[in-house]
């Protein structure tokens, strides 16, 4: 492991080894973008399937420090979609099972475990961080630790996976990038852009007003109403998602009233949501792999390109389908200036 980690004073300076190491990712993002990533640390809460992914990828890339928290101790269902548990690790707490095989992806980051955390010393962690992600949490837990984020300046990304259907939510706040200029002429230089985020309690008072099919079509708002829809049954049930076929017409019914209150136009929305709607009436408490890992690994490489500076991030909201196999972005939020 680093003598040294991110954040005990001056930048950290890749090694040889690590270069060599890190070889084709520098071809791909380049040195100084690369340093970024060794220089972070970030904070990874609630180590479920979705997680499980996102650690993973981000400790290969090379980050400088991962800490890893969660109050919970692991559970029969976890085994299913969390690779770093074994059947020997039921009852044991979650980082404490996970913390060594996280360690062995790469000993050249490292790695903290928190396995007791209340909101004040939760706060003080963050303080540490350059970055936080939080998954698999209820809407108002998000909205709450979005708004510590900002209070303090860390970026924030928050993640979940009901059954078929995964989200990722970004609010970076302020976030300069580079973006790569890919017109193919000989000449062409990247683009420094400039993005600024909503937070997770304004977007969930945004109003579409959508023009065009062709543009409902591209965001796909049964979808997203979806997902909003499953937050709103969950703050209405005390936590709890729905484990019963009877329970998709609430569902659908919250999902109509949420569209009809925050969509101008709803002449142009065409489909319907009730297949996923159905599924999700029976499925949204689990994690399946599949779906895991895709979300995962778009959350991953979101965080990873958040951190580097480089590449367009998440504007802000994108929602995956598992029955279709599609994902759409809403762009709740300013969009990029030069």
């Amino acid at each position: 492991m680093s003598s040294h980690a991110p954040g005990d004073g001056a930048p950290v300076q890749i090694t040889e080894d690590e270069a060599a190491l890190y070889d084709r990712q520098i071809r791909l993002w380049g040195l100084e973008a690369q340093q970024r990533m060794r220089n972070a640390t970030i904070l990874v809460l609630t180590i479920r399937g979705l997680a499980t992914e996102v650690v993973k990828n981000i400790v290969l890339a090379g980050v400088g420090k991962l800490i890893i928290a969660d109050n919970e101790e692991v559970k029969e269902e976890d085994l299913g979609t969390g690779f770093f548990f074994r059947d020997e690790d039921v009852g044991r707490k979650r980082v404490d099972a996970a913390r060594p095989r996280v360690e062995s992806l790469n000993p050249l980051v490292a790695i903290e475990a928190v396995s007791e955390y209340s909101d004040e010393s939760l706060v003080k962690l963050i303080e540490q961080v350059d970055l936080v992600c939080m998954t698999e949490e209820t809407r108002e837990n998000i909205v709450r630790l979005n708004e510590t984020c900002r209070s303090l300046g860390k970026k924030f990304y928050a993640g979940g996976v009901y059954g078929l259907l995964g989200y990722i939510f970004c609010d970076l706040q302020e976030h300069e990038f580079i973006s790569p200029d890919r017109s193919g002429k000989k000449d062409a230089k990247n683009v420094k852009l400039k993005s600024r985020f909503t937070s997770l309690r304004e977007a969930l008072e945004w109003r579409w007003n959508l023009k065009a099919k062709r543009e409902a079509k591209e965001i796909n708002p049964h979808l997203i109403f979806t997902l909003l829809a499953l937050w709103e049954f969950q703050q209405r049930h005390e936590g709890e998602l729905p484990s019963q076929m009877e329970q998709a017409a609430e569902l659908e019914s919250i999902q109509a009233t949420l569209i009809n209150e925050r969509v101008a136009n709803k002449s142009i929305l065409k489909g319907s949501s009730e297949p996923l709607i159905a599924s999700l009436s029976t499925t949204a408490a689990h994690e399946f792999s599949p779906v895991c890992a895709v979300v995962g690994g778009a959350l991953a490489q979101d965080i990873l390109n958040a951190l580097s500076a480089r590449e367009s991030p998440v504007s802000n909201l994108f929602v995956f389908d598992g029955m279709t196999g599609s994902g759409h972005t809403a762009m709740l939020m300013n969009p990029p200036s030069s």
